[in-house]
């Protein structure tokens, strides 16, 4: 298109680019709950038999308050790596057993698991209650 006074008037159609950023709205806006939700998934349910308490097994206990206590005396999470840690070098026991409550968080049973593994203790149990018959 000439414009008599200016020249060459060049003209930018932004309809096609607004077309497609709405299409690109509505995508997102669809896929983005879809990915924040997830997978639901059953976990299964523990129907191990009682196994025998030894004597120098380490027992850690998490309430659902997210305390840790270690053979019934509270410790710090920031202290149970350094508890750990000095037990296995002093040779106490080659066995810990975790009982946490199932109303604290997964997050601090899973710190205190890499805590355990990271002292080096070789056998590790999670203490369940049986299914109910």
């Amino acid at each position: 298109m000439k414009n008599k006074k200016n020249g060459l008037m060049a003209d930018i159609n932004v309809t096609p680019l607004v077309d497609v950023m709405l299409v690109l709205l509505i995508i997102f806006m669809i896929t983005a709950p879809l990915l924040s939700t997830g997978l639901e998934v059953d976990l299964p349910k523990t129907k191990a038999g009682e196994v025998e308490q030894k004597e120098k097994t380490l027992l850690i206990v998490i309430n659902e308050k997210g305390e840790i206590f270690v053979n019934d005396k509270k410790i710090g999470v920031e202290k149970l790596s350094h508890f750990l840690t000095q037990a296995r070098k002093a040779k106490l026991t080659k066995d810990v057993n975790i009982k946490a409550d199932r109303r604290c968080p997964y997050g601090l049973v899973a710190k205190v698991l890499a805590e355990v593994k990271k002292a080096g203790f070789e056998s590790v149990g999670l203490i369940t209650r049986p299914e109910e018959t």
